[in-house]
C-alpha cells in the first residue's frame, strides 16, 4: 500500500451483498425488520447484526482489490477454529477463549497483500482439539474492512451522491418507488422485472451502489466498462425461504469498484428474478471524484497474494491484539501495524461519509 496516497477504509457489514454466503440457510442473524427488534445503544455489533454458524465447512467469501483486509467477529468458549483463504494461501486460527467477550474482536488482519484482485474465503472449521479448542463449533462474523486507493499523494477527493431518481440513471423495464426514513433522500426504486436494468455513466476513481435487502430479493448482475459480468445476491442475511421477511432498510453496499482511471465509465446493473420473481432495490449511487487520478497497476494475480516483504511462514508465535491465535500460518502471518494509522479511526463512519452529498 502507498501510505502517501489517498486511501480509504471501506466497512463491509455482514448484510452487504459484497459478501457471498455459500449456503445462507446454515447462518443465523438478528432480524432487523422484526417488530420487537431495536439496535441497543450499546450493541457490540455493527448495525446490531452478525452472522453466526455452527456448521462445519460453512463459508463466506469476498472479492477485493487492494492490499489490506481486517475481519471482525467474536471469540469465547462456544467458538472453534476457522480458516482464512486468500487466493491460494490458507491460514488457520482459533476463536476459542475460556472467557466470553460478547464484543466485536479482530479475528484476522493483513496489511501486506499485493495490490491486486483477491478472493477472501472465511471457513468455519468447528472445534479442533489439536488446535486447543475446548468448546463449541461456532463462528461469528460481524464485519470486514478493506482499504482502497482513491487518488495519488497530494490530491483531494469528494463524494457525489446520485439519488435513484437522478436523470443520470437510465432505467429499462418497470420500476416502482418506496419511501422510508432511513433511505438516502427518503426513497428508493425497485423492480422484479426479468432483465429490468439501469445504466449509469460517470467519471470517478470509485463507485458504490447502495440499496436495501430482503428475503424476496435475489440475484443481479453488474457489468462495468464491458468487463465480465459480476453476479451478486441481494437476498437478506437472515436466510430462510423466499418471502417478505427480514428486511434491512439501512442501505447496504450492493456493488463497489475502485482503482478507476479518468475515462468515462459505464455501469449496467440487471435484475435476475428467476422463478420467484425476486426484487432489486436501488437507493443511491456514490461516485468518488479525485482532483487527480493515479490508478495502480495490479500485481500478477498468479503470484503469492502477499508482498515479498511478508514474514516467513510460522514466524508469528504469539497472538496479536484482539486474539489472532494462529495455528498453522500460511504464506504470511497477519499484522496489526495498520491499526495505528489515523486513517483507521475513520472506518466506522465510512458508509455514511461516502453517502454525503457534495455540490459539484
Amino acid at each position: 500500500m502507498d501510505p502517501s496516497a489517498i486511501n480509504w477504509n471501506v466497512t463491509i457489514d455482514d448484510f452487504d451483498s459484497l459478501l457471498t454466503y455459500e449456503d445462507q440457510s446454515v447462518w443465523t442473524t438478528p432480524d432487523p425488520s422484526a417488530t420487537n427488534y431495536t439496535i441497543p445503544a450499546n450493541s457490540p455489533w455493527l448495525r446490531g447484526t452478525f452472522h453466526q454458524t455452527t456448521t462445519k465447512g460453512a463459508s463466506v467469501s469476498l472479492n477485493i482489490t487492494g492490499p489490506v483486509i481486517y475481519v471482525y467477529g467474536s471469540v469465547g468458549p462456544g467458538f472453534g477454529s476457522y480458516g482464512v483463504e486468500i487466493d491460494s494461501a490458507k491460514q488457520q486460527f482459533s476463536a476459542y477463549r475460556a472467557d466470553a467477550k460478547n464484543t466485536t474482536t479482530l479475528l484476522y488482519a493483513a496489511n501486506n497483500l499485493t495490490f491486486a484482485d483477491h478472493t477472501i474465503v472465511l471457513r468455519n472449521l468447528g472445534a479442533l482439539k489439536d488446535s486447543g479448542d475446548q468448546g463449541g463449533d461456532a463462528f461469528l462474523l460481524d464485519f470486514i474492512q478493506s482499504t482502497i486507493q482513491l487518488a495519488p499523494a497530494g490530491a483531494t477527493v469528494k463524494n457525489v451522491t446520485f439519488e435513484e431518481h437522478d436523470p443520470a440513471i437510465k432505467y429499462t423495464g418497470t420500476w416502482g418507488n418506496n419511501t422510508g426514513p432511513v433511505f438516502s433522500g427518503g426513497s428508493t426504486t425497485f423492480t422484479n422485472g426479468e432483465n429490468a436494468s439501469f445504466s449509469f455513466s460517470f467519471q470517478g476513481s470509485a463507485v458504490y451502489v447502495f440499496g436495501d435487502k430482503k428475503n424476496d430479493h435475489g440475484l443481479y448482475s453488474v457489468v462495468l466498462d464491458g468487463r465480465p459480468a459480476v453476479t451478486l445476491n441481494g437476498v437478506s442475511g437472515c436466510g430462510g425461504a423466499f418471502g417478505m421477511t427480514c428486511e434491512q432498510q439501512q442501505p447496504s453496499i450492493k456493488y463497489l469498484a475502485s482503482n478507476l482511471d479518468d475515462s468515462v465509465h459505464n455501469l449496467t446493473l440487471t435484475n435476475l428474478p428467476g422463478v420467484h420473481g425476486t426484487f432489486f432495490d436501488l437507493d443511491s449511487i456514490v461516485v468518488t471524484v479525485p482532483s487527480q487520478y493515479g490508478p495502480r497497476q495490479l500485481a500478477d494475480s498468479a503470484s503469492s497474494p502477499f508482498t515479498s516483504s511478508s514474514p516467513t511462514a510460522g514466524s508469528q508465535t504469539s497472538p496479536t491484539s484482539g486474539g489472532n491465535n494462529p495455528v498453522n500460518t500460511g504464506a504470511a502471518s497477519s499484522s496489526m501495524q495498520m491499526m495505528f494509522n489515523p486513517l483507521f479511526l475513520l472506518i466506522f463512519s465510512a458508509l455514511y461519509v461516502l453517502r454525503t452529498n457534495y455540490n459539484t
